[in-house]
């Protein structure tokens, strides 16, 4: 039986305001998670191992349980998916989700009902904060676009469903996630990627009131908007005449399925075909006039690619809904527009260790209530999928507090970096100063990495660029110099390096439909679409192997 979203809106409010009563007591709750979760946890062969019975304090979890790598786990990861049972969490593994391999190796996450509970919990929070925040600006919450695969990629030799983080949830979740989609839940089994997207529009189209659009990262966001566009008349004549066009590839009785479903909306047809005639393009603001949000990850690179985003959505807010991995849920943003997001206390137990420790065998932590704003962290999680103070390696940044739960925003990924001697500059520094160009130069860019030079040593920085359609770069050696000059600004020790050793950086112009092409390769090579991360910067001096340079510019 359908659920009126606005009752779950209202029961996602109640959510929430528990939420915010707990942040004021930010210690209590997370020692208290602690203690729960050591009692769950006591009889497992990891717990055993390392005796969590015993523990009776966070000091004494401190000392007793080493801070612990992925590959710590891994070994124990493979014997659960072999069907191996009480091995890191008592509860029945019901879906191993495959983290998308785009910024390193591939991992197995145990999910059990218990742990995809606290990602419900973090999902209602979000959207309690969201309807209100809406509310607040005269705006509503209602009908999503979502364009994620909800495909399963197959079983373990131990009988467990395997696949992406976002498919779990959906499909473990269904009954709740499938009340807020501006289209029919079947139109996410589409394997094909473009397929799905062009369905998933399709039908969406029909809701002239949908109020929002979501996706796992800002790029896949534009991607959307880039099917949209191109696919305007074919989606405008399907609507017109309750089709599905003939060339997507879709599975025969999917398509049956849906085909069923698609129902002629002329009135709205025309609607959007005197839009595209009167405007010359669809984007989402003209094709869905009362968008409230959009909801994409914040912080690290997504700001790059938010100085595109009023092209397509003008002021429409952006909300950056749960900062999570598959491994766990990290932050819940309390507001449209904002970056800094308030730690998930419910969701795990968190540790910070100090930027001051990072090389250290042994690092001291802080807890929750110990961390100063303007400090970088790296972050530890124990949480119900069985890990123990798992770093996983992301750096984030302590912007303010929400009563005394910490805001945090996420910077980038420890260990990626690139250096021609001994400077690490980060993806984080790369997208600051390109950013910063794309405002200077007025020139939006279709996409951007940094690599190294193969043939030079020390090696130079190649700044590898390509423009939007229709976009000129009249002063290329005057952008090439200004990104000289920024990446100093941001990054110290570039800034020394470059006196000496580090030779002039080069620009490399690339042909229009370069990085597509390099999305495509990561797709071929497994990842997800929904997870698809794109690297900024890169030490891979092959990554752009193949695709054709139209100027370089030296200083």
């Amino acid at each position: 039986m359908a659920i009126l979203p606005s009752l779950l809106t209202a029961f996602a409010r109640r959510v929430k305001a528990n939420f915010v009563k707990k942040t004021h007591v930010t210690d209590a709750i997370q020692a208290q998670f602690l203690r729960d979760l050591l009692l769950v946890q006591r009889d497992t062969e990891l717990g055993k191992q390392y005796k969590v019975a015993q523990i009776k304090t966070i000091d004494q979890f401190r000392a007793q349980v080493p801070i612990l790598p992925y590959s710590s786990y891994e070994p124990l990861t493979e014997r659960i998916a072999q069907g191996e049972s009480n091995i890191l969490t008592p509860d029945r593994v019901v879906y191993l989700t495959l983290t998308s391999g785009s910024t390193g190796k591939k991992k197995l996450i145990p999910t059990t009902r218990r742990s995809q509970n606290i990602v419900r919990q973090a999902t209602l929070t979000s959207i309690g904060f969201l309807s209100e925040a809406l509310a607040r600006q005269n705006r509503q919450f209602g009908k999503l676009l979502v364009t994620n695969s909800v495909q399963k990629w197959g079983r373990t030799a131990g009988n467990i469903d395997y696949g992406p983080s976002s498919a779990g949830v959906l499909r473990m979740d269904k009954r709740l996630y499938r009340q807020f989609f501006a289209h029919p839940y079947e139109t996410l089994q589409l394997g094909d990627s473009l397929a799905r997207h062009y369905v998933c529009l399709l039908f969406a189209l029909r809701e002239p009131t949908m109020r929002g659009m979501i996706a796992n990262f800002p790029m896949l966001i534009l991607r959307t908007c880039n099917y949209l566009e191109r696919y305007a008349e074919d989606l405008i004549q399907d609507l017109e005449k309750g089709t599905i066009a003939p060339w997507l590839e879709i599975e025969p009785e999917i398509r049956n399925q849906l085909e069923k479903m698609a129902i002629a909306s002329p009135k709205r047809a025309t609607q959007l075909h005197e839009i595209l005639h009167s405007q010359g393009r669809l984007t989402p603001k003209l094709a869905w006039q009362n968008l409230s949000f959009v909801a994409t990850a914040r912080g690290g690179t997504s700001d790059f690619y938010f100085q595109r985003f009023p092209t397509y959505f003008e002021d429409t807010p952006i909300f950056g809904a749960v900062y999570s991995s598959a491994e766990g849920i990290f932050s819940i943003y309390p507001d449209v527009n904002q970056d800094g997001s308030i730690l998930a206390i419910e969701s795990c137990f968190f540790e910070f260790i100090p930027e001051d420790q990072w090389e250290a065998e042994h690092p001291n932590t802080l807890l929750a209530t110990e961390v100063r704003v303007g400090d970088r962290y790296r972050i530890l999680i124990t949480n119900y999928s069985g890990f123990y103070r798992y770093d996983i390696g992301d750096v984030v940044e302590v912007v303010g507090f929400y009563n005394t739960a910490p805001l945090i925003v996420f910077l980038h990924r420890r260990g990626g970096f690139v250096s021609s001697t001994t400077e690490k500059t980060t993806e984080f520094h790369a997208t600051q100063v390109m950013q910063a160009l794309q405002q200077e130069f007025s020139l939006p860019l279709e996409d951007f990495c940094i690599t190294l030079s193969e043939n030079d040593f020390p090696a130079r920085y190649l700044v590898n660029i390509e423009l939007s359609q229709s976009y000129k770069l009249d002063d290329p050696q005057a952008f090439l110099r200004c990104f000289d000059y920024k990446l100093k600004e941001v990054n110290t020790h570039y800034e020394i390096s470059r006196k000496d050793t580090i030779p002039a950086p080069q620009l490399q112009i690339l042909a229009p439909g370069s990085f597509a092409t390099i999305r495509q390769r990561q797709l071929q090579k497994g990842i997800p679409d929904s997870q698809l991360k794109f690297p900024h910067i890169s030490e891979d001096r092959n990554f752009l192997m193949g695709l054709s340079v139209e100027k370089k510019i030296d200083l």
